[in-house]
């Protein structure tokens, strides 16, 4: 698939909540990121106050990082608040051309495969 030339090289989105205090105080390094990495989008979305947005998407933990590199999604998950943690990430997702991101499909695989070792591991 062909990156799309219209679409930033990276989109960096943070998935937060106005009452969760953990995303208030990691606010400032998001937004110390948007300046340091000004070749990314960087977009901060309260998934409440935009849950029309966000639907049908779970955020189940605070700060939740989605990034898409050429449109194509390459990470999804929390991370901890900490500007070392996010500065790598997104040096890696704009250094690296996006791969295909397997997502939900993946974290299925593992745990049928889980399964199968504790089922394995249960009738010995």
């Amino acid at each position: 698939m062909q990156a799309d030339s219209s679409l930033p090289p990276l989109l960096v989105a943070c998935l937060c909540a106005q009452w969760c205090d953990t995303c208030g105080a990691y606010q400032t390094v998001f937004m110390q990121m948007q300046r340091e990495f000004a070749q990314a989008t960087f977009v901060w979305v309260d998934i409440e106050d935009q849950c029309d947005l966000v639907d049908p998407v779970e955020v189940e933990n605070f700060p939740t990082i989605l990034m898409s590199a050429a449109g194509q999604p390459c990470f999804f998950g929390t991370l901890t608040p900490h500007a070392d943690t996010l500065r790598r990430l997104v040096q890696t997702h704009l250094s690296t051309p996006p791969a295909p991101w397997r997502g939900a499909a993946a974290v299925a695989d593992l745990s049928a495969r889980l399964q199968r070792q504790a089922n394995a591991c249960a009738r010995v």
